[in-house]
């Protein structure tokens, strides 16, 4: 049987050789599979060794038909997490170039970090001039391409600013602070914001943080969401502006898509199942953080989900038309690409894997580490790989973890300053040649291209008249929205006129009647901003009270959730009745729960002093944008499709209400592992002592505070006392551990309802933990 097996593989080996000299790709090893032709997973000779990027395409597997092409590798590109293209094609990447260059994570924040312009000039595919566009950043995180511009934000900073070449030398000479928040983001670099996504509705939009922009005379206008967006690293939206997040530490590979995230984050239990968050690596995965209750045994394969992110939806019109609307989630702890069907039925979106137990995209090279996805220009799918060794964050590889010795034992810690950019290919289909000119054309030239099938090209032109605002193609907008057959550019044309303040109640009410129902709730949702000029648009949405489409009736239940008239009122009232099971009504009481739930905490927070309610308010902000990814919203934890919890319950929780607050002030220095009250949980608590006394105080506060807990605030005092005893210790705690340190308690404690009577101190100090 093995020399059967042998040879199989050298006749495949040869087969694939010659069908790479014939199509000009690069041929995948041979790889022994199962009776189903899933390819069976590598255990033996697995080296963390850095491949060239022919020999890492080799071992990088596609179905059959598709293909990578590489499009630029180190040293053009080094360690890059994201990518844009400007409007006449030209591609931006952001490096991490100091991201994780070793186990320790050293000098991370060294601002030697760049963005990069890359062009083809030849139309071949691959990028052959290289500029430094931006020099000198730490960590850039998100890029927005606008007209001549490119929006940049880097890492620990909200400020964000834009970059321009106004010499042609292909190096940004001009910086312009387009939003100012001088406040420096704390948070986990891993946890902080990505995006800067310009959806179909002409908002900006990014994860984490609690806002939305508009662009608005060359600046960034912020506006405050009702709740935190969640997501962590990738934002991405459809042909029909539906936005999909991705929680890794949650470990929920797609998020918060059942509605925008302007009418309050929503997620339901059933959008996808236990089966969907389970991934099938075709190599055995050592370095999860997780450790062993992440890893399938034998083979030591990653179980589900851990390190989700770069997700894209595919809008190109360059590979089989069944890819296109389809989901690609990157996975870099797995070395694979998962692809998910979607679909939306009675208002209700879910998703299934695109394959029975495989994945899209998969690959034995240990240093494969996919981290973002993008429709490109010429209608391929992009993917950016980094290409590193150690892809998660010292946070999670510090002395005693379960990563770092699984790091170092495989080398991963030598591979860093790579980086790749592939892009997929099909049989018979030709990427296009045609270059992008949008930033030297017309605007009359611009619209056109909203008929275009590549959503890439509807996007950027779009986007490029509503930054210019010119009003001379008023009217052929008009009359693509009003004629056009194509109702995706019939959509792109009513949105270009909302951003440009030209949408006026004839076309919204036209629009509102169209036969296509994806029409019809682009207008219900568009019509939330032409109400505020002209009262008539309310008139005309209520009307489609009894459309036939749930989605239609979905989106004027959400477009009326914030007004205050009465009509609008007893519409939402009559589709809560008449809808009693409809995810109408599961979002609505989702969002009426919260508010309750907001307002019983605004209550226990009055009851405080000044000084603890200030504490308390604080703390909230920073476990909405921060705890409740892996806590939840509610903190009774967070079970998106089924599996367990990433971490445990803080609500009514003993350990959260003990009358002194050491174990917990412990837990948030020094992080915590292992099981907690007989659980297993997937991920380890991070240390978040590099955050100041009052940071920790602030939020302990408030957990204490609040979802059933009622104790004590925490002092900044109480936090800075147990650092300092703590101070030499390099580990994460365990609950064994934390269940023997002696307490030391402190007077005058002061909680919801009153304060608490001084508890006597212990006979002596306790020893240094």
């Amino acid at each position: 049987m093995k020399r059967t097996n042998k040879i199989i593989l050298a006749v495949s080996a040869a087969v694939m050789f010659v069908y790479a000299c014939k199509t000009g790709y690069i041929a995948q090893l041979p790889v022994e599979r199962d009776a189903n032709g899933k390819i069976k997973v590598q255990t033996q000779n697995i080296s963390g060794e850095a491949l060239s990027p022919e020999e890492s395409m080799k071992r990088i597997y596609l179905p059959k038909g598709y293909h990578l092409q590489l499009v630029a590798s180190e040293p053009m590109v080094s360690q890059p997490a994201a990518i844009a293209w400007d409007g006449n094609g030209i591609m931006y990447v952001a490096e991490l170039n100091t991201y994780m260059l070793d186990e320790d994570g050293s000098n991370q924040f060294a601002k030697t970090s760049r963005v990069k312009r890359l062009e083809d000039t030849n139309g071949d595919g691959v990028m052959d001039k290289m500029t430094v566009f931006i020099d000198n950043m730490v960590l850039p995180r998100m890029l927005l391409c606008i007209n001549h511009k490119v929006i940049v934000n880097e890492t620990n900073t909200y400020n964000i600013f834009s970059y321009e070449d106004t010499n042609g030398d292909g190096v940004a000479d001009k910086k312009v602070q387009v939003y100012k928040n001088d406040a420096v983001d704390n948070k986990n670099l891993e946890h902080q914001k990505s995006g800067l996504d310009w959806n179909i509705d002409n908002r900006i939009y990014v994860t984490v943080d609690q806002v939305r922009y508009e662009y608005k005379n060359d600046q960034l206008v912020p506006d405050t969401l009702v709740e935190p967006p969640r997501g962590q690293w990738g934002l991405t939206h459809d042909n029909y502006g539906r936005l999909f997040f991705s929680i890794a530490g949650s470990e929920i590979p797609a998020s918060n898509f059942q509605q925008n995230p302007h009418y309050g984050s929503y997620d339901i239990n059933d959008q996808f199942d236990a089966e969907f968050k389970k991934v099938w690596p075709i190599v055995a995965t050592p370095d999860v953080q997780g450790g062993m209750p992440r890893l399938n045994l034998p083979d030591s394969t990653l179980t589900i989900f851990t390190a989700c992110n770069g997700q894209s939806i595919y809008r190109g019109d360059k590979l089989p038309m069944d890819m296109r609307g389809d989901l690609l989630i990157c996975e870099p702890v797995g070395r694979l690409i998962r692809r998910a069907k979607v679909s939306t039925v009675d208002g209700k979106t879910t998703m299934v894997n695109a394959y029975n137990q495989q994945e899209f995209i998969a690959s034995t090279d240990l240093n494969f580490r996919p981290v973002n996805t993008a429709t490109g220009p010429d209608g391929s799918l992009y993917i950016v790989d980094m290409y590193h060794g150690i892809i998660q964050e010292s946070n999670w590889t510090r002395k005693g973890s379960f990563l770092r010795p699984k790091i170092l034992n495989k080398g991963l810690q030598k591979n860093i300053g790579r980086g790749r950019i592939y892009r997929v290919v099909y049989d018979g289909i030709k990427p296009s040649k045609v270059k992008p000119n949008m930033l030297n054309e017309t605007s009359a030239q611009l619209v056109q291209h909203l008929s275009n099938a590549n959503g890439w090209w509807r996007d950027a032109a779009q986007k490029e008249l509503v930054v210019r605002n010119d009003k001379s193609v008023v009217q052929a907008l008009r009359t693509m929205a009003a004629t056009s057959t194509d109702h995706l550019a019939k959509i792109h044309a009513l949105w270009t006129l909302n951003g440009m303040n030209e949408l006026n109640v004839q076309l919204l009410g036209d629009a509102l009647k169209d036969a296509n129902p994806q029409v019809r709730k682009q207008a219900v949702w568009m019509a939330e901003d032409v109400m505020k000029k002209d009262a008539q648009a309310l008139d005309q949405v209520i009307a489609l009270k009894d459309d036939p489409s749930a989605d239609v009736r979905y989106q004027l239940s959400l477009t009326l959730r914030f007004n205050t008239s009465a009509k609008a009122k007893a519409v939402v009232n009559e589709l809560l009745q008449k809808y009693p099971t409809s995810i109408i009504a599961t979002s609505n009481k989702d969002y009426t729960d919260k508010l309750n739930r907001r307002a019983e905490q605004a209550r226990q927070a009055s009851l405080l002093a000044a000084a603890d309610r200030e504490l308390v308010n604080r703390g909230q902000a920073i476990f909405k944008e921060l705890c409740a990814t892996c806590h939840g919203g509610d903190a009774k934890g967070v079970s998106v499709g089924g599996g367990s919890m990433p971490a445990p319950a803080l609500a009514n929780n003993p350990d959260v209400s003990a009358q002194a607050p050491d174990k917990l002030v412990r837990i948030l220095l020094h992080g915590l592992s292992g099981p907690v009250n007989g659980k297993t949980y997937g991920d380890i608590m991070p240390a978040l002592g590099h955050n100041t006394d009052n940071y920790i105080a602030s939020v302990l506060s408030y957990i204490r505070s609040n979802f059933g807990n009622n104790a004590s605030v925490v002092r900044d005092a109480d936090v800075a006392r147990i650092r300092e005893i703590t101070e030499s210790r390099k580990t994460p705690w365990t609950m064994a551990e934390l269940d023997t340190v002696r307490i030391q308690r402190r007077g005058g404690f002061g909680g919801p309802g009153g304060g608490r009577p001084p508890q006597a101190p212990p006979a002596a100090a306790p020893a240094r933990q």
